[in-house]
């Protein structure tokens, strides 16, 4: 039995190369931050350059620290920023135009062209979700239309697409795969989550040229292999978007399972069992992941500002000096004074969905600190999640119990107690918060033989801490209130 799985976690922000062990711990990880890049208001992109070379350095590094070969690791799996577009040469490997973020704005007023056409239903029943720019589709256009000679490369066969997962396999297989998985197929807002397949009727309308697209595989599949790391081939396992890879490594194999993951945003997805949920809320429909032969589709609600507004805290107002400040501050006055702070920095996600929002801070006083605002700041993020968890109780008549709860900022005590308050429900954080990573590990190790079966996944689960509700009712209804109306300030 070979040692190790390698779990290579692409984010928007940082790339981290992760070796676990057959318990499903972490046995060494490396990590890279890169840049951001915002030309204009509402723009965000990288250079994948950036993406390829920071995450190749850590996958590199984290052998080299523990004195490992490829003959130790089993298998990789990769989960990867989704959305995120990029276009590239596919003889040179040459990007064509910088990776335009799952962030970025800038395709909205098309997005609003194509509602008002009367689209919204059709792409609403072939993919599972909604218009906007937050997906890859209007992205590829975008390119097409604005990059000199792209769009005439492109019918030639001269160049391919892919969602982040799809531009590292093919550079780890220098050139030789181009492929995705079922659950980052399932947000280009191209494919169709019915027939699993890549909807002609879309590329069509788009006019996205469908010789760029890659093959979809399931999840826990065969990707080819790589020589680029340590010596010797290294098989590709696993692959899947970071959300449902998240999902997966929660364990949320049953439908009706919820788990959050706090990062840069916030995604909540609930398994939604083999047959996809159409949703009367404001929230997405998405293939969860494909394994053995089968599909499971989840329901999912973004949060797309959540450690992002922390960030902004330290890098903006430099109010706080690290992330890990914003804990003591908030719990060093007893509530926000009445302040509550909207962070739409790029409009708001589920199930609001207004692009045209823009971040507030209300009811502030003389009295105000810093103090309050950082609080405030911190309850924003349990604010959004609790909206999305109302939603999906809707739409599924089945009531949360149980949150389960990963990301960097599911380790800040007072969110994940402000959470819990918020929704009435128990949050569960396991020992192994980093199970985004860990989700893409096990779709690997499935495959490769690392791991058995899903019973063997259900047994590494260990929980560090059960968060439980501490508030009244009134109180939970009195400052819901209060942040609706913060929430109808965010559109001038």
């Amino acid at each position: 039995m070979k040692k190790y799985i390698l779990a290579l976690d692409q984010g928007t922000t940082s790339s981290r190369a992760i070796l676990f062990n057959k318990s499903g711990e972490i046995v060494a990880q490396k990590q890279h931050e890169f840049p951001q890049i915002f030309k204009e208001n509402g723009y965000v992109e990288h250079n994948p350059e950036d993406i390829w070379s920071s995450l190749l350095t850590a996958a590199r590094e984290v052998l080299l620290c523990k004195k490992l070969n490829a003959g130790d690791i089993s298998s990789i799996g990769i989960t990867n920023q989704r959305e995120t577009t990029i276009i590239w040469d596919k003889k040179t490997g040459e990007p064509v135009y910088n990776a335009i973020v799952w962030q970025c704005r800038r395709t909205a007023d098309y997005c609003k062209e194509l509602v008002q056409s009367g689209y919204s239903d059709m792409i609403r029943e072939k993919t599972g979700l909604i218009i906007d720019p937050y997906f890859s589709a209007t992205k590829i256009k975008w390119i097409l239309d604005n990059v000199q000679g792209v769009r005439e490369r492109a019918q030639n066969g001269r160049l391919l697409f892919g969602t982040v997962d799809s531009y590292i396999i093919w550079k780890l297989t220098e050139g030789r795969v181009h492929a995705t998985d079922y659950s980052n197929a399932s947000r280009t807002m191209l494919f169709n989550i019915n027939t699993l397949e890549w909807d002609n009727d879309i590329l069509k309308l788009l006019g996205i040229p469908k010789n760029m697209l890659p093959e979809v595989y399931e999840s826990s599949g065969d990707y080819g292999y790589t020589t680029l790391i340590g010596k010797g081939k290294i098989k590709i396992c696993g692959v899947a978007g970071d959300q449902q890879a998240s999902l997966f490594g929660q364990a949320c194999f049953n439908k009706g399972d919820f788990k959050c993951t706090y990062g840069t945003g916030a995604f909540l997805l609930m398994n939604t069992g083999s047959e996809p949920v159409s949703s009367q809320n404001g929230l997405l429909t998405t293939i969860a992941w494909g394994v053995n032969g089968s599909i499971t589709y989840a329901s999912e609600g973004s949060v797309f500002v959540a450690g992002a507004a922390i960030q902004w805290l330290r890098d903006g107002l430099k109010i706080i000096d690290s992330a890990a400040q914003s804990e003591p501050m908030a719990i060093s006055v007893p509530d926000t004074n009445g302040v509550y702070f909207v962070p739409a920095f790029v409009g708001l996600g589920a199930p609001y969905w207004n692009p045209d929002a823009r971040g507030v801070l209300c009811g502030l006083s003389r009295g105000t600190t810093k103090e309050h605002i950082v609080r405030s700041a911190l309850e924003s993020i349990a604010y959004q999640v609790n909206a999305v968890i109302k939603s999906m109780e809707d739409d599924s008549g089945i009531r949360i119990n149980t949150l389960k709860v990963d990301g960097g900022a599911s380790e800040n005590n007072f969110l994940m107690q402000f959470q819990s308050d918020i929704t009435g429900c128990n949050v569960l954080r396991p020992i192994c918060v980093e199970t985004t990573a860990l989700g893409c590990a096990y779709l690997a190790g499935l495959k490769s033989g690392y791991w058995k079966n899903m019973n063997d996944i259900k047994d590494n689960q260990k929980i560090d801490y059960n968060f439980t509700p501490d508030i009244s009712e009134s109180k939970r209804d009195f400052l819901i209130s209060g942040w609706k109306k913060a929430v109808e300030r965010t559109t001038i």
